[in-house]
């Protein structure tokens, strides 16, 4: 678009219109560099003016001159007062000369920002549909292809104040600090992004489930205190959090104890005021909360894609267990001997354990016992150790869930089991 073009339709806009310096300049946004619109307003103003007005001529256009005045605009103003003409001037009728107040609107955001530890943000807008609609209106009757939107100006000019008055970033991704301006109603929301950390939890008793709300014989029922709680609560508290979600690769049941090396979990560490956790101070903090009742270790800041990952390589990563089972009859060493050979490398085909078919689909799943090691603790007790692929229920292998699960050390041996006590002693690390 030539120069005169933009200053002949220029001309027509602000006779009709009575625009501020930035809403002016935002119609031909995209065109020119290195020009903030402030500043191409005011120059497209002053070229109106020139033609408006000269020495010589005196004035030449004093509609224009009067709708240059209207919009606040000194030199036409000063013009008038000249001449001993008066004019009142008026407020932006697209912004309501919401960009004078940038200035305040930063300040405040940065108080209430000093909260919250941080080293970028990133600025968002909740524009009144008024706004967005008297400027489209614009630039259809108009025709103007080259305009910016009033959303992207004003986050843009709003975050350069923000960046000069507290020192820090603006980034476009995954800022540590997301500011939502709300026009409709004058405020602002602030949201920290969210801190993830690794590491592995060693549950020391029977009796405490993974999560607060567990079912039990199709009843949902909320306990006291649970692994999620006893981890996540110390974590939000030195964080200085909103809450946290807590991501676990796999759960035990809430009568087994997971031993050893420990399972791995990422918690989501929500709207943090205090980033830069001491993880050594975190796992003091967490064991001294956990009682005795867990454990933590290994703790490590991740980033998100890490809760997909632990999730899903849950199903796949090498698991040891160890089982006391008490039969009902007898056992013949002998016959241990062969469950060693038996189950060695061998594919379990496995329907959904009927005691957790009330929450999970009825599905078969195929999963491989690498190895087991039975030893005898008398004549009808027997400790097996289990190295099998994750989401192999342990239990149904051992007592066959009637028949659901296939092979079953039950009816390998061909002895029904009247108890089972579990623990999960290694789990590999798969991150």
């Amino acid at each position: 678009m030539r120069n005169e073009n933009i200053v002949a339709q220029a001309d027509i806009i602000i006779k009709s219109r009575i625009l501020c310096d930035h809403c002016l300049g935002r119609l031909f946004g995209l065109l020119g560099y290195s020009l903030d619109n402030r500043e191409r307003g005011r120059a497209i103003k002053t070229l109106l003016l020139m033609n408006a007005y000269s020495v010589n001529q005196g004035i030449k256009d004093e509609e224009l001159i009067y709708a240059l005045a209207r919009s606040g605009f000194e030199p036409a103003i000063n013009i008038l007062k000249k001449f001993n003409k008066d004019v009142k001037i008026e407020k932006c009728e697209i912004c309501n000369d919401i960009f004078d107040k940038l200035e305040e609107i930063a300040k405040d955001i940065a108080l209430r920002a000093s909260e919250y530890e941080y080293n970028t943000f990133q600025i968002g807008c909740h524009a009144p549909l008024e706004i967005i609609r008297k400027e489209e209106n614009i630039w259809t009757f108009h025709n103007l292809e080259n305009a910016e939107s009033f959303k992207n100006e004003f986050t843009r000019e709003l975050g350069k104040i923000f960046s000069s008055i507290t020192n820090k970033e603006y980034s476009q991704h995954s800022p540590d600090l997301l500011i939502v301006v709300d026009l409709t109603n004058n405020s602002f929301e602030i949201s920290s992004k969210s801190i993830y950390l690794y590491g592995r939890y060693r549950k020391l008793v029977r009796g405490l489930p993974q999560n607060p709300w567990i079912y039990e014989k199709d009843e949902r029922i909320k306990y006291d205190t649970s692994i999620e709680e006893l981890i996540t609560k110390p974590l939000i508290s030195l964080a200085k959090a909103s809450g946290a979600k807590f991501h676990a690769s796999g759960r035990e049941d809430i009568d087994v104890r997971m031993l050893g090396n420990g399972r791995p979990f990422v918690v989501e560490i929500k709207n943090p005021k205090i980033r830069s956790i001491n993880l050594l101070e975190a796992e003091k903090e967490i064991n001294k909360h956990g009682q005795g009742l867990i454990e933590v270790s290994s703790l490590k800041f991740v980033d998100k894609s890490y809760v997909s990952k632990i999730k899903a390589l849950s199903e796949i990563s090498r698991k040891v267990y160890v089982a006391v089972v008490k039969f009902s009859k007898n056992i013949d060493e002998n016959k241990l001997v062969e469950l060693e050979k038996f189950f060695k490398n061998i594919v379990i085909i496995q329907r959904t354990p009927t005691r957790v078919l009330h929450r999970r689909s009825d599905k078969i799943r195929r999963k491989t016992v690498y190895e087991v090691k039975a030893k005898r603790l008398n004549d009808n007790v027997v400790e097996f150790q289990i190295e099998c692929q994750g989401g192999l229920y342990i239990k149904e292998l051992i007592h066959g869930d009637e028949g659901r699960t296939k092979p079953s050390f039950s009816d390998f041996l061909n002895n029904k089991v009247s108890e089972i006590l579990l623990d999960v002693v290694d789990i590999q690390e798969i991150v």
